[in-house]
């Protein structure tokens, strides 16, 4: 074992990192302060759990940025990665091809609907989602070079990535509206964020939603009837034409704090594409690879999009890597004559990198040999029993779960709807909190995010779901 590192040591390497570091989606100017809750250097894992410098062990209650699908060190993804490390590490994907890969494509192909048939590889959801805008341009482009077709739409609430085209399509304005200039036009169309909804009765604040009868409930008493699916069809029916492709993730809105869509609401939004001729794009770089407790989302309801975006637990969590899927038809409008430029002119250095791949084998192999999706129908059960008795806390507004995908929308009265004030970090002051109870959890706002590995076990997701409530009582 690895001698581990002293309070010395420790100190330095933070005060390296505060030096030196930028960290993604951090306000540094809060990482930089010495405050008491110093930040954690991880330094091992295993299985469910991640260990600090000190030694503390902690449950991944997010499985680091919704990646690690099986926890931390799993043996056969550990041996792939390895076995493939002995022959080699990479090799450029432009006029050349690997086993791996090849494999990779024929095992995706074969857990998704059948009229996907090709696989276009990349290395980040983000990036999935550019290369799915960019095909259904160029192929708008390539059925008619006179097209109008060149605007998209998404929902209000949309996380799709980072890049430009993915923020374009992005609907979370504390992320996306300082790049407003930079960005490409896009229809956006109501989020079916059923907790907040828009359609407010004439007395005041309190959203049209009941908190034990949810979204059926919510439409008979205001008449709505699915007021955000008909904003969809008024958007479709009047822009068709100039829209290329609509894009969404199917039954979680993840990064806006898991917004999870009504039963019909997915199906009737992909009828609506396939009736006014646009090109449907299910982003399920989330909601992918049994987080939803079906292998993809769009199982759930049984849709055949043009596209479909996969990265983050493709590789079980180990490497970098994503995945644009497509249709014959799609990929047959980009097929031509050498001088006719109609290739798919993207890619990437590490493209279908090898290692990666081994470790995306590895996984998928998984869920088949283990039998993953049905093993866990008994423990989310079991998790959405906790979550029920949960959500009767005064200060819970609304839980949202759809499988392994949790999100605990944190009020000051569940009665109103009112919310914290945003200056309290409420939701960062419970998942601080948490860490002393040896749980790591990350909040989008003051909504409390669990999204556990897929081999958790019961008995911590009792003790996640236990403290929150601990935590909230001490509000």
């Amino acid at each position: 074992m690895d001698k581990r590192l002293n309070s010395k040591q420790i100190k330095n390497l933070i005060n390296l990192d505060k030096k030196n570091i930028w960290h993604p989606f951090t306000q540094m100017a809060d990482w930089v302060k010495d405050v008491p809750s110093q930040p954690l250097i991880i330094e091992r894992a295993k299985g469910s759990y991640l260990y600090d410098a000190n030694g503390k062990k902690y449950i991944d209650g997010v499985s680091s940025l919704w990646l690690t699908l099986f926890g931390h060190r799993n043996k056969k993804i550990d041996s792939a990665v390895k076995a493939q490390l002995a022959k080699v590490a990479h090799s450029t994907f432009l006029g050349l091809t690997h086993v791996p890969a090849i494999e990779l494509s024929q095992k995706l192909l074969n857990v998704l609907p059948k009229n996907f048939t090709k696989v276009f590889y990349s290395d980040n959801g983000s990036t999935s989602v550019e290369v799915a805008l960019k095909m259904a341009y160029q192929y708008a482009k390539t059925q008619n070079p006179k097209t109008k077709k060149q605007s998209f739409l998404s929902l209000k609430n949309a996380y799709h990535g980072d890049t430009v085209g993915s923020v374009s399509v992005g609907g979370m304005g504390i992320f996306h509206s300082i790049f407003k200039k930079m960005l490409f036009k896009n229809f956006f169309a109501p989020s079916p964020y059923c907790y907040r909804c828009p359609h407010r009765n004439s007395k005041g604040i309190m959203p049209f939603y009941n908190k034990a009868k949810g979204f059926k409930e919510h439409c008979k008493t205001t008449g709505c009837a699915g007021q955000c699916l008909r904003e969809v069809e008024v958007i479709l029916k009047k822009h068709h034409n100039e829209i290329a492709a609509a894009i969404i993730e199917p039954l979680v809105q993840g990064a806006a704090g898991m917004i999870t869509m009504p039963k019909g609401y997915l199906s009737a939004f992909a009828a609506m594409c396939k009736k006014y001729n646009v090109l449907l794009i299910c982003d399920e770089v989330a909601t992918g690879f049994g987080h939803t407790g079906k292998m993809f989302a769009i199982e759930h309801e049984q849709i055949k999009p043009d596209f479909i975006c996969l990265s983050k637990g493709i590789t079980g969590g180990y490497l970098p890597l994503a995945a644009t899927i497509t249709t014959e038809k799609i990929y047959k409008s980009f097929l031509g004559k050498y001088e006719d430029f109609k290739t798919f002119f993207h890619g990437h250095s590490y493209t279908a990198n090898p290692l990666a791949c081994a470790a995306a084998n590895a996984t998928l192999d998984i869920f088949k040999d283990e039998k993953i999706i049905d093993r866990n129908a008994e423990k989310l059960k079991y998790f959405t029993a906790l979550l029920n008795k949960l959500s009767r806390h005064k200060n819970v507004g609304q839980i949202r779960q759809c499988g392994f995908m949790v999100g605990i929308e944190i009020v000051k009265n569940s009665n109103t709807g009112e919310s914290f004030d945003f200056k309290l970090k409420t939701g960062a002051k419970i998942c601080a909190a948490l860490r002393k109870r040896g749980i790591i959890l990350r909040p989008l706002g003051d909504t409390i995010i669990i999204l556990p590995h897929l081999t958790i076990s019961k008995t911590d997701i009792a003790h996640i779901v236990n403290s929150i409530e601990t935590e909230l009582n001490a509000l």
